[in-house]
C-alpha cells in the first residue's frame, strides 16, 4: 500500500513537472491583421515582418498574419486591439480618427517623397506622434507604409479638381479626406475597403482613391475606366498594439517585436518604390486610361484645409509646419 501511494505520488509531481515544462515553453500567438488583399503591400510587409520575427521569436512566440479583412476593418482591429483580443494591427489614415494630430498626414502634399518622410518619422512621429497614441491606449512599433493615393473612376479623367465635381468618392475613414475631397467639390463618404469593389462595380460608388498597391490588390482596375495619378497624399501605415497587452508580453517578446518592425523598414520602401512601377503598368494592360494629374492646381485648392487643420487641431498644425520645414530644398 505505501508503496503503491509512493508510486501515485511520484506520477503526481511528473505530471506537475511535465505541466511546468510544457508552461514555461509556451509559445505566445501574436495576431497581426491587415485589411490588404493578396499581393498588397499591406500583405508584403506583414509577411517579412512575420518571417524575420518568427527566426528571432524562436520557440518563445509566433506571428500569424492575417489579411484581407479577416479581424474586421481598420476601426474594429483598432477597438480589438484596445480590447486586448488581437495583438497587432497596420492601420493607415484610421489613425486620424484616434488621435487628431495624425490628421497631418490627411494634408494634401505634405510628403514630397520617402526620404522626407523619413525625417518626419525621426522628428515628428516618434517624439511628438507616437506618445500621443500611448495616451490613447496604443504602441506604435514601427512606421511602415501604405503609400502614394490616387484617384480612380467611372465618369472622366481627373486633370484639376473641378473635374471632381459631384463625384461620389469612397475615401477611408478620417475626417480630413474627406474635408479634403469636399473643397475639391467632390461627394466623399467614408466606407470599409472590404466594401469598395461592390460600391464600385454597382454604381454605389463613382471612384475612390488609394494606393497603387491597394488599387491593383483590391482588383479595382476590372471596375474602374479612368486612374489619375495625383498623388495628393502619402500615407503612412503604422505596425501598432494595444498598450496594454503588448506589455503583457514577456519583455524579450516585445523587445524582439519592435526591433523586427524597424528592421523591416527599409524592405517596405524598397518594396513600395518596386510596386509603383510593376502596378502602373498591369492596371494600364487592364485597359485602365490613365493620366497625370494637374498637381499644382491641387495644392492651389488645398490652402483652405491646411487652415482649418491649424485652427482645429492647434498641435497638429504645429506638426505639419515642422513636416514642411523639414522638406524645404528637397
Amino acid at each position: 500500500m505505501f508503496k503503491m501511494k509512493r508510486i501515485v505520488t511520484a506520477g503526481a509531481f511528473a505530471l506537475v513537472a511535465a505541466g511546468l515544462t510544457a508552461t514555461a515553453h509556451a509559445q505566445v500567438e501574436i495576431r497581426l491583421g491587415h485589411v490588404g488583399g493578396p499581393g498588397s503591400l499591406f500583405e508584403v510587409s506583414a509577411n517579412e515582418f512575420a518571417r524575420v520575427a518568427n527566426e528571432r521569436l524562436g520557440n518563445r512566440g509566433k506571428v500569424v498574419v492575417f489579411g484581407s479583412s479577416q479581424q474586421g476593418s481598420d476601426s474594429e482591429m483598432m477597438q480589438k486591439l484596445r480590447l486586448g483580443t488581437l495583438e497587432l494591427s497596420l492601420p493607415s489614415s484610421v489613425m486620424s480618427s484616434t488621435v487628431d494630430a495624425f490628421g497631418m498626414f490627411e494634408m494634401p502634399y505634405l510628403v514630397k517623397n520617402r526620404d522626407h518622410m523619413k525625417k518626419i518619422e525621426s522628428e515628428v512621429v516618434w517624439p511628438s506622434l507616437a506618445p500621443m497614441a500611448e495616451e490613447k491606449g496604443y504602441k506604435i512599433l514601427g512606421v511602415w507604409e501604405n503609400g502614394f493615393r490616387n484617384i480612380t473612376n467611372n465618369v472622366r479623367p481627373i486633370n484639376k479638381p473641378e473635374d471632381l465635381q459631384g463625384l461620389k468618392l469612397r475615401t477611408p475613414k478620417g475626417v480630413w479626406r474627406v474635408k479634403m475631397f469636399q473643397a475639391y467639390g467632390a461627394n466623399p463618404s467614408p466606407m470599409a475597403l472590404s466594401e469598395v469593389f461592390v460600391a464600385l462595380q454597382t454604381g454605389v460608388m463613382d471612384g475612390q482613391e488609394n494606393p497603387l498597391t491597394q488599387i491593383y490588390s483590391s482588383k479595382f482596375q476590372e471596375v474602374q475606366k479612368y486612374l489619375s495619378m495625383t498623388g495628393h497624399v502619402y500615407t503612412p501605415a503604422y505596425l501598432t498594439a494595444g498598450k496594454r497587452k503588448f506589455e503583457s508580453l514577456p519583455k524579450e517578446v516585445q523587445d524582439i517585436l519592435s526591433q523586427t518592425a524597424k528592421d523591416v523598414q527599409p524592405f517596405v520602401y524598397e518594396s513600395a518604390e518596386r510596386l509603383d512601377g510593376e502596378l502602373l503598368e498591369k492596371i494600364k494592360a487592364a485597359g485602365v486610361q490613365v493620366n497625370e494629374a494637374d498637381k499644382d492646381a491641387f495644392i492651389a485648392a488645398s490652402k483652405g484645409v491646411y487652415e482649418e487643420f491649424g485652427k482645429e487641431v492647434p498641435e497638429g498644425g504645429k506638426l505639419v509646419d515642422k513636416a514642411i520645414e523639414l522638406g524645404a530644398g528637397m
